[in-house]
């Protein structure tokens, strides 16, 4: 190998050991910056608050509980629709192998997935009220469509020639599926569900907002009625923050059950 190859290499090692304190100290000049705007009065705190009173405020709920009773509340429900949205699109995915069913299916379904998930809140509040099981219905919406893409696409990709060889070696249609053709899906289907994830966490935030009593929505939507700005920004933090850690678990149970397809990758660039 060539010094140029080995200054490359070199330069790529560095930057994996770095990444962590890079990332730190680009968040540490954004709130620097914030912080600065907001003090010499070119933004208005009632309108962005500085990051040391949206830390205040948080700090404030995190002492009466308030942040992590509406953060455990949001995190149920995302988990609950998720779960079941993903589910039923994994299955549906996988019956659309069947060109009948897939021809009975598709129609409607083609119909339905334009229609964005929050237009579904007026009817998810007449259909269960107020409560967990609008927000479970919506979340499990957002999440249906992307498994059930990724899985139909897994598995019409699917190559041909492993499914004759299984014949050839004398497995069942039911092993060709679970040994030969789940294994190939399953590269799509992780990646729609960690799309699906996503969605259902944006999702189920906004519900939050109309037809709810708690959660990080909730939060937010009190807390702009009372005026209070920092809990408004410090409520949207949180959601970032426990995005990226759904985020990160994807990305661990990927590499966990993908390790080929992330080997050399940074965790954060997926």
């Amino acid at each position: 190998m060539t010094n140029h190859g080995y200054d490359i290499m070199e330069n790529m090692n560095w930057m994996k050991k770095q990444r962590w304190l890079i990332k730190a100290i680009t968040i540490v000049l954004f709130l620097a910056v914030w912080e600065g705007v907001v003090k010499v009065g070119i933004v208005k705190s009632v309108l962005l608050p500085a990051p040391t009173a949206v830390f205040s405020a948080l700090m404030e709920t995190l002492r009466t509980g308030v942040l992590v009773s509406d953060s455990l509340a949001s995190l149920r429900r995302v988990l609950v629709g998720f779960l079941f949205g993903s589910t039923l699109g994994i299955v549906t995915g996988g019956l659309y192998l069947n060109s009948k069913i897939r021809l009975i299916l598709s129609g409607p379904l083609e119909l339905i997935r334009p229609i964005p998930p929050l237009a579904w809140v007026p009817l998810s509040l007449l259909w269960f009220g107020f409560g967990d099981p609008p927000a479970y219905f919506l979340v499990a919406l957002g999440a249906f469509f992307p498994a059930l893409s990724a899985t139909h696409l897994g598995f019409s990709r699917a190559e041909t020639s492993y499914n004759r060889a299984g014949r050839m070696l004398g497995l069942k249609p039911r092993q060709i599926f679970t040994v030969v053709i789940v294994p190939q899906a399953l590269p799509s289907i992780l990646s729609g569900l960690h799309v699906g994830l996503g969605v259902a966490w944006m999702i189920v935030v906004t519900a939050e907002l109309v037809g709810a009593q708690s959660g990080l929505g909730y939060l937010i939507q009190i807390s702009r009625a009372q005026l209070q700005t920092e809990l408004v920004v410090g409520g949207m933090v949180v959601i970032g923050l426990i995005g990226m850690v759904l985020n990160g678990i994807m990305i661990l149970i990927e590499r966990a059950l993908l390790p080929w397809r992330y080997r050399g990758r940074e965790i954060g660039t997926a």
